[in-house]
């Protein structure tokens, strides 16, 4: 193919075009061109995703198609589409084509960019150490651990807190690792990325921190690409920078959502409840694609919204097989105030591991999990017949894990606005050693109030200490 092939807009059906070229090599899948055309600031980006015919290829558009007529000229260099990379990115907020969304300068003509379609990293290059990424999160700690280099997910339904414990993740890479943060909004808001950005400057992590959206209110192409191509911008401060990165991706959901309608909008027959055919293989290149090369990095944090609370949905379902850490988010837990709402008994990590956390780490989560599920079980005895009825070996089980309950709730950092409680950040043998107290009974005269949204247990026992005095 020859470095620029030009082709012609023969019909444009909302965000799908059709290139009409001459006899000849087409343009690869995958790969993208450029449509000029009067009246257009910019010439408008398209993806190739299928060959009709021996002279015509079925585009996506990453923009919108307002403006595009028939007989405009494509240009196809037979490469894949390309974003900015590089220290030029931090504190920018830029979109799927690389323009710059946040009223700054445009970015240095000189600026790196590196294709957004790139190929996992091979298994002899990959690290097999795994050190714990401490989160400052009290029971993602304990009870769900993220490992650098692993995947970690939140799930939940709308409203329980998933982007809230996004944006703590960022603030404590940002304070605790010296590291750099990508973050990728997936079909968000323009309101929740204005806020964002404005959140990142006031708070000063800016400056190490890129932000890439693809908004609600684009075309599905680009809530579909916006992904990979913030995975590309990490993948280049790890491999080339030599530096930890966290990419944070919220939400996960949008991905597949935005590739189901590419899928529609290009005729393929739908699969289970409606989703693409190809759902396991578009989930799977974005997640295989974090890893850890070299001794540097790529963690990733992703939101994941579960439609109707249904935790069986083939989308959520599909993303879980890829993760090491699963961080549940209730429904009923954020009904009663208890933030993070994250569920202790349905939220899993494959690092909780002996071998990995250690006896002690390993051996206090589990008894933290059975003392909760035990209160779980009491709990509609309770409710009918009120706790006097239960024996007292049940009675001091059930005050032990509403203690613990409440001791794993804390306030954040990036909620003090809200709260007007200052954020609280705790040490992972600080929370091993709080928890191992009361499960030991040594907290079983504290009020409960004490435990609630606090950090360490020293502060819990100030707290008790004035509440009793009072």
């Amino acid at each position: 193919m020859s470095d620029t092939s030009i082709g012609t807009v023969s019909a444009v059906r909302g965000a799908v075009v059709d290139v009409r070229f001459g006899a000849g090599e087409l343009p690869p899948l995958e790969s993208a061109l450029r449509i000029h055309a009067a009246g257009l600031g910019q010439p408008l980006l398209v993806e190739v995703q299928s060959h009709v015919d021996p002279e015509t290829v079925r585009c996506v558009a990453l923009s919108g198609t307002a403006g595009i007529a028939r007989g405009a000229q494509a240009h196809a260099s037979g490469e894949s589409l390309t974003i900015p990379v590089g220290p030029d990115v931090l504190g920018r907020l830029i979109d799927v084509s690389g323009r710059v969304g946040d009223g700054g300068a445009a970015l240095p003509a000189d600026t790196p960019k590196w294709p957004i379609q790139r190929p996992p990293p091979p298994l002899e290059r990959r690290s097999a150490h795994i050190d714990l990424f401490e989160t400052g999160i009290k029971v993602i700690d304990l009870l769900a651990p993220v490992g650098q280099g692993s995947k970690a997910a939140m799930f939940g339904g709308a409203g329980v807190g998933k982007t809230v414990l996004v944006l703590e993740l960022i603030q404590a890479m940002a304070t605790g690792y010296e590291g750099i943060s990508v973050f990728a909004g997936i079909g968000e808001r323009s309101r929740e990325g204005h806020e964002l950005l404005l959140d990142m400057r006031n708070s000063g992590m800016i400056d190490k921190t890129a932000l890439l959206f693809g908004q609600m209110n684009e075309p599905p192409g680009a809530r579909w690409r916006i992904a990979l191509a913030a995975l590309t911008v990490a993948e280049y401060f790890r491999d080339e920078q030599h530096q930890n990165v966290l990419l944070l991706m919220d939400n996960v959901f949008r991905f597949v959502q935005a590739g189901a309608e590419v899928s529609g909008l290009l005729g393929r027959l739908p699969s289970r409840v409606g989703y693409q055919p190809t759902l396991a293989s578009e989930v799977a290149a974005l997640q295989e694609r974090i890893a850890s090369v070299g001794g540097r990095s790529v963690t990733a944090i992703e939101a994941v919204y579960v439609p109707a609370d249904d935790f069986t949905d083939p989308a959520v379902t599909t993303i879980a097989t890829h993760l090491e850490s699963q961080v549940m988010l209730s429904r009923s837990m954020a009904a009663e105030g208890m933030y993070p709402a994250v569920d202790p008994l349905m939220s899993s990590s494959v690092l909780l591991d002996p071998g990995l956390v250690g006896e002690r780490h390993y051996a206090v989560a589990q008894q933290v999990r059975e003392v909760i599920s035990h209160y779980r079980e009491l709990q509609d005895i309770i409710s009918l017949l009120g706790i006097e009825e239960l024996g007292a070996e049940d009675r001091l089980s059930v005050g032990r894990a509403r203690r613990l309950q409440r001791f794993l709730t804390q306030p954040f950092v990036v909620t003090e606005a809200f709260t007007g409680k200052p954020g609280r950040s705790v040490k992972l043998d600080d929370t091993i050693t709080g928890c191992e107290t009361i499960l030991a009974g040594k907290t079983d005269s504290w009020p409960e109030e004490a435990f609630f949204m606090a950090g360490t247990l020293d502060e819990v026992r100030e707290r008790a200490r004035a509440q009793v005095a009072a």
